[in-house]
């Protein structure tokens, strides 16, 4: 599944960025009063679990948008929190905003609505803002949870919120979806370009409340996810496209990974498990630090598993405006992070304040060069000419009384940069010398912020 494209910029510092758009496909907005099955709905559309699905009202809170196909269609699906109107305070009225805007944006509209409970003044409420505020050309009614033939006859009820089609389906058991996918795209606008290249996926990860959506806004340069005092606000992992200085990127907001100890619920286990897939799926992590507290524990399991990810590396050292000013403490503060950070050494270090702004314009250019380095290949007489330097100046110790013989090097598929090493005993090079053998890697070529990885296999032939 193609993660979707949306308006999104970036205002870091004083950069000024290319604000184009990623995609002209048409976009399908999901609205609805909470707990009516939005989410469940968007994850049959889409054909897997990209929503968090929780029978807990509110679950969705920030716009979600993926790019499904059907029937050789392709088009953007946005799933939304659920819909107040009438919110005018907190966070229900920071969801409002998100989906109207949502709203605003959509070719197509699906307002779904639960038919066991019938009308409800809010289904009317939505109804009315749609009318008002909507720029789609159409705008369904999905009466969902008929989950029998039978219970179709509670679909007309809702004609009275004033549009002319109604449409039932269980997106639980997937009965009427298909039939429901086949009137979204013949109501769809022409179709547009389709995507261009992906771009470089940029998971912002870490511990609740060190300031990542703050810090995702303020490098989107607009309120593209909520953030709240409250930790544990963004639940989702939130896909972002946009385009600066002519790259592509995709930004994925997380919500805080807490040790697992601490994870009681199932909706924050779900939250969690979708933190560190971004990883997996990102070219470079963006590890948060908050610079008051300090790297913690969790901090460090957290660069842990984007280091196993395979993913680059950049931490990111926030609030910067609350840490003690000058260079030497700046410096104190650094030594801290690679003393306890030593398993990512190679990542870079970036002190930056998502409330001021400072720094904040360090970041986009830190995310290419990783991404860059990420990406490198050595062409194999480069990379066999540095290692065999390498052990001619430093051979491995030997097991028994046969040293260990290095024939061939060669760099395989990537990223990340992983490097195929030919020898004559796989198992007898200790880890201090394949961390040399990285060392001299690095040394000689980069790969700043790129995990490297070492594989060895016995003599070919």
């Amino acid at each position: 599944m193609k993660t979707a494209s949306t308006n999104g910029r970036v205002a870091s510092g004083r950069e000024d960025p290319d604000r184009r758009a990623n995609s002209s496909l048409p976009i399908v907005t999901i609205v609805g009063r909470p707990n009516v099955g939005k989410s469940t709905l968007f994850n049959r559309l889409v054909g897997g679990r990209r929503a968090i699905v929780h029978d807990q009202p509110g679950v969705t809170r920030d716009r979600l948008y993926a790019t499904a196909t059907w029937r050789g269609r392709a088009f953007v699906l946005a799933d939304t929190g659920g819909l107040d109107p009438g919110a005018t305070m907190g966070l229900a009225a920071q969801v409002s905003r998100q989906v109207r805007r949502a709203v605003q944006e959509a070719a197509l509209i699906l307002l779904v609505v639960d038919a066991r409970e019938g009308t409800s003044p809010l289904d009317l409420e939505i109804a009315g803002l749609l009318r008002r505020e909507a720029s789609a050309g159409r705008i369904i009614v999905v009466a969902n949870k008929i989950d029998q033939p039978a219970s179709e006859s509670l679909a007309p009820e809702f004609f009275r919120l004033g549009f002319p089609d109604v449409f039932p389906v269980s997106a639980e058991h997937g009965l009427g979806v298909a039939e429901l996918a086949d009137l979204l795209v013949e109501a769809l606008p022409s179709a547009g370009a389709e995507t261009g290249p992906r771009g470089i996926a940029v998971a912002v990860v870490g511990r609740p409340n060190v300031g990542k959506s703050s810090l995702v806004n303020r490098v989107l340069g607009q309120d593209r996810v909520i953030v709240s005092e409250e930790p544990g606000t963004t639940r989702d992992a939130i896909d972002t496209p946009f385009t600066y200085r002519g790259t592509s990127y995709i930004l994925i907001d997380t919500g805080g990974i807490r040790a697992r100890a601490k994870v009681q619920r199932p909706l924050e286990r779900f939250s969690v498990v979708r933190a560190l897939r971004a990883m997996e799926r990102s070219d470079v992590a963006l590890i948060v630090v908050d610079g008051q507290d300090g790297v913690m524990e969790q901090d460090a399991k957290i660069a842990a598993h984007a280091r196993e990810s395979g993913c680059g590396a950049i931490l990111v050292v926030n609030k910067r405006d609350l840490m003690p000013q000058g260079r030497d403490a700046e410096h104190r503060r650094l030594e801290q992070v690679r003393e306890r950070l030593r398993h990512l050494d190679y990542a870079p270090v970036t002190f930056v304040s998502a409330l001021t702004a400072s720094r904040v314009g360090t970041i986009l250019p830190l995310v290419k060069r990783v991404a860059d380095e990420r990406a490198r290949r050595i062409p194999t007489p480069e990379l066999n000419s540095l290692v065999g330097g390498a052990v001619q100046a430093h051979p491995p110790p030997s097991r028994g009384r046969r040293p260990v013989r290095f024939h061939f090097a060669t760099q395989a598929a990537g990223p990340p940069p992983t490097f195929l090493l030919f020898v004559s005993d796989p198992g007898a090079v200790p880890v201090a010398y394949q961390r040399y053998l990285v060392n001299q890697l690095r040394e000689a070529f980069g790969f700043t912020g790129a995990p490297i990885r070492l594989i060895f296999k016995g003599k070919r032939g």
